[in-house]
């Protein structure tokens, strides 16, 4: 399950939350990968409004800057469906590489980045050429993908590798491997682009990286009474 905060306000979205305190109006939309479908949920009332059938194994969300467009990883289908966020019908596809996990757009709106995890590799989507571009190749089973705010970066966690991957997006090479915890999942840039966070679900940390000079700078961990750590 992903889920997007959709912000009538401003245009600031964020994989799986958002949260801004100015929000004035929310829709909430909910990736259901057991049945195929997209919920779209009224965020005042947090009721489910609408359920959009979609591609099989539904995952990753994104949305344009302009937040008239849905992008919906189909994983099983190998695709990324486009949702059209007024009439909430899908109006086309883009090819994605194999299942296709996560994923997360240029500050532009033009290209996807998106985790193969069947073939270790990001996948570098053109919008608008509705093509693949580039493929990188990364570690074993990507999932997360993250975006820095001026473009130049992209950072892919791999979950079997236990690394977070710097890519120059000007020349598409990977420039840094970073080790963080056990099965690493989502990465995120601070708005400023100076770190990177990537959360490890079975290390049950949050590793904080230096976007600029690619190293742990501080590591939260988590701990909760009567669980072991791999179950937080």
């Amino acid at each position: 399950m992903s889920y997007f905060i959709r912000n009538f306000k401003h245009a600031v979205l964020c994989m799986l939350i958002l949260f801004s305190p100015s929000l004035f109006a929310e829709t909430i939309y909910v990736s259901n990968e057991k049945d195929n479908t997209l919920s779209i949920i009224d965020g005042k009332t947090l009721e489910v409004i609408k359920t959009v059938k979609v591609g099989q194994r539904p995952r990753g969300l994104i949305m344009d800057k302009d937040q008239k467009y849905l992008y919906i990883c189909a994983s099983d289908d190998d695709t990324i469906q486009i949702l059209d966020l007024e009439s909430h019908e899908i109006v086309g596809t883009l090819p994605s590489g194999p299942d296709p996990e996560l994923m997360a757009m240029s500050p532009d709106s033009k290209i996807i980045y998106v985790a193969n995890e069947d073939d270790s590799m990001i996948s570098v989507v053109d919008i608008a050429a509705k093509k693949i571009v580039k493929e990188v190749p990364v570690g074993v089973e990507p999932e997360g993908v993250g975006v820095s705010p001026d473009g130049k970066k992209v950072v892919a966690t791999s979950e079997t590798t236990n690394m977070a991957h710097f890519i120059d997006t000007g020349s598409y090479e990977v420039t840094h491997n970073v080790l963080v915890g056990t099965r690493p999942r989502f990465a995120e840039f601070t708005h400023d682009g100076k770190q990177v966070w990537v959360s490890s679900e079975l290390g049950s940390t949050v590793s904080v990286i230096d976007a600029n000079d690619p190293k742990i700078i501080k590591t939260i961990e988590f701990e909760i009474q009567g669980l072991k750590k791999e179950e937080i």
